[in-house]
């Protein structure tokens, strides 16, 4: 299958913090125009999209994150350097020499800066960074940037998508990769004229970066009996790692979650993922992911009685940096496996 890199790098590129998420947000809508029964979106900023299923017996729900890790402005000093507070977990030390946009009245490029090392002390060298030791040079006076900035417009990273190898490198493939899967799978459902099993709610959440928020709100609402988190996770698959460290590897596949630190997904889910697999062909591999969590978890919590819940997730090297790089091939699978899955409920024995 091959990748629709233009629009994967669409997706990429649009600017979402948490709680920011509006132009990823129109970029969304635009692209589900003709592909469901039904769009709209919550109070929270959530985007619903209905397909329809040959039954509406139950109800199955996918979710991706729309919003990416980013950093609102919270001070400007008398030369013009702007502070921040980070929206989202941040390695402090992956924030040097980046370049930054700044969304306020205009977008304004600038770039992360710090103290130089030809100055620092041996103290300072040895000394473990820290978030506060950054700011944000424009380039501009005060008085210029307070033109354009204001305390609390927000600021994403910049880094656009180029192809690298077998592999695709851009920032925020966490989680716009999963975005652009489930965006893919609803064009390959009408594609294919495949129906859902059940009426299948596509949901791009926001503010996962922040709790899991979109994703309580959204479920609570739909209140689905099926589920599958779609995200991101962690290949370690680089030198340094050891076997046992590398969650998944890049190269090989859409990984079926087993558990992560908020879920452990339901042994029913995950047999049916691994026979899905299976019986259409489809490359995968297992993922236990140590620490960290995904939007799975409120879809299996957030319903009463909960949901049956399972996750595919897509192998991402340099997660939570500008230069997170997933394999095209793996992308093909994850939209294969989620395809699959959606219309392939109905196929399986869901008793305990």
């Amino acid at each position: 299958m091959p990748i629709d890199i233009p629009l994967l790098a669409r997706i990429c590129e649009a600017p979402g913090a948490p709680g920011f998420e509006k132009v990823i947000r129109s970029l969304v809508l635009e692209e589900l125009k003709g592909l469901c029964e039904e769009v709209r979106t919550d109070n929270m900023g959530n985007v619903i999209a209905l397909k329809k299923g040959k039954s509406s017996a139950h109800k199955t729900m996918a979710a991706a994150h729309m919003d990416e890790i980013g950093f609102i402005v919270t001070y400007i000093d008398d030369k013009g350097f702007i502070r921040f507070n980070p929206v989202g977990g941040f390695d402090p030390k992956t924030l040097t020499s980046q370049r930054v946009i700044i969304h306020g009245r205009k977008d304004l490029m600038g770039v992360m800066g710090s103290k130089p090392v030809h100055i620092m002390s041996p103290e300072e060298k040895n000394k473990v960074v820290k978030i506060t030791d950054y700011f944000i040079d424009t380039g501009l006076p005060k008085k210029e940037v307070e033109k354009l900035v204001a305390i609390g417009d927000f600021v994403t990273r910049f880094s656009p998508l180029i192809e690298l190898g077998d592999c695709i490198n851009v920032k925020s493939l966490d989680n716009r990769a999963s975005v652009f899967v489930l965006i893919q799978t609803l064009r390959e459902l009408k594609k294919s004229k495949r129906k859902p099993a059940y009426d299948f709610y596509a949901v791009f959440t926001v503010q996962e970066e922040v709790g899991l928020r979109g994703a309580q709100a959204s479920a609570l609402q739909i209140q689905p009996d099926f589920s599958f988190g779609l995200d991101t996770t962690i290949a370690y698959d680089v030198p340094g790692s050891a076997p046992q460290e590398r969650c998944t590897s890049l190269g090989e596949g859409a990984a079926i979650k087993l558990m992560d630190s908020s879920v452990i997904c339901d042994y029913r889910m995950i047999e049916f993922m691994k026979a899905a697999a299976t019986r259409h062909k489809i490359k995968w591999q297992p993922e236990i992911l140590a620490a960290g969590g995904t939007d799975t978890a409120s879809l299996q919590r957030m319903v009463a009685g909960g949901s049956i819940a399972g996750a595919v997730s897509i192998p991402t090297r340099h997660i939570h940096q500008t230069i997170e790089s997933c394999h095209k091939e793996d992308l093909a699978a994850c939209i294969q496996l989620l395809t699959a899955c959606v219309c392939d409920l109905d196929q399986h024995d869901w008793k305990f």
